[in-house]
């Protein structure tokens, strides 16, 4: 996707708020960043130049409190088999918040939407972790048109039981709380914050070297100084809980049983957030689909072991445009 694809796209470094002395986002050797402003919405996208023009569009969809820094270890290694970009999601990483204040799963899937329309990528290979998963879903049902392959990271699709490490993430969505343990954790270190996330999102927190520990410290610090950085993340998990109690035909299960696309499915054995045993579940929902576990994986997969995730993808794509 190219700069004059786009109405509005502007170079982007940092957000609005650089200016009040807020650091720039981090950009790896070899990524792009650029801002895109459609009406009531601004939306930082994340590329990477593929291998050679010609290749399928992908979009990555990343996870709650998560940005698209979560594919920067996953798209160099399709660069060669897809024209690869990860968007911030309203509110996160370098994408200011809508001006509408929709966090909603709805919301959020209304924006890729609107970006994917703009930019007449779709149709796109769709890939979504966490609550990127619950967007792609519900994209690929209600706009199959736009969703070529959908590729499921820890998808947050509805579970009856809730795992109890994701208890304290769910209550996020309460009234209050989020500014309470603002408050409670307002000393608490930048290091001490990212080493909590890592230690629940990955499987084996070791794998984590020390440069990706020290990028995830500093884009702590720089997100914890956003104004509205505890707005987008209350707002966002409410969404999540929202979804999951929505029922008929604006379900995400029962959008899951209407996804077309060929659907690769992700599951960590060691996911704290989401269950390990809503796998095989999934993989019955989606009517296409194939089912990657990986037993020592936690909840993102894609940055703990994506050689795993990337030949699992190639796989997806292979058979796909063998289809076609």
């Amino acid at each position: 996707m190219s700069s004059t694809e786009l109405p509005g796209v502007r170079a982007a470094t940092s957000t609005a708020y650089g200016e009040r002395g807020i650091p720039a986002v981090r950009v790896a050797e070899g990524e792009e960043l650029r801002s895109v402003a459609l009406s009531g919405l601004t939306l930082t996208v994340r590329s990477r130049p593929p291998t050679r023009a010609g290749l399928p569009p992908a979009l990555y969809l990343h996870g709650l409190g998560g940005s698209s820094q979560n594919w920067s270890a996953l798209m160099p290694l399709l660069a060669d088999a897809v024209d690869g970009a990860a968007v911030d999601l309203p509110g996160f990483g370098d994408s200011p918040p809508p001006d509408d204040g929709n966090y909603s799963v709805t919301g959020h899937a209304r924006a890729v939407i609107r970006l994917l329309d703009a930019g007449g990528r779709g149709p796109v290979h769709l890939l979504g972790n966490s609550l990127g998963g619950a967007v792609a879903t519900r994209i690929a049902a209600v706009r199959p048109d736009l969703v070529r392959t959908l590729t499921l990271v820890s998808p947050a699709l509805p579970e009856l039981r809730v795992q109890r490490t994701a208890v304290p993430t769910g209550l996020l969505a309460m009234p209050g709380a989020a500014a309470l343990f603002a408050r409670l954790s307002r000393d608490w270190t930048a290091e001490r914050r990212a080493r909590g996330v890592v230690d629940l999102c990955y499987g084996d927190p070791g794998r984590v070297s020390g440069d990706a520990m020290r990028h995830a410290v500093e884009e702590m610090e720089r997100r914890v100084q956003l104004p509205y950085f505890w707005d987008a993340l209350t707002r966002s998990a409410r969404g999540i809980v929202d979804a999951y109690t929505l029922g008929g035909q604006h379900g995400l299960w029962r959008q899951a049983e209407r996804v077309l696309a060929p659907t690769l499915l992700v599951y960590g054995g060691r996911d704290r957030l989401v269950g390990y045993r809503m796998a095989n579940r999934a993989a019955a929902a989606f009517r296409d689909s194939r089912l990657l576990t990986l037993p020592d994986a936690g909840h993102v997969a894609m940055m703990e072991y994506p050689d795993e995730v990337a030949a699992a993808v190639r796989g997806l794509l292979t058979d796909d445009a063998a289809r076609s």
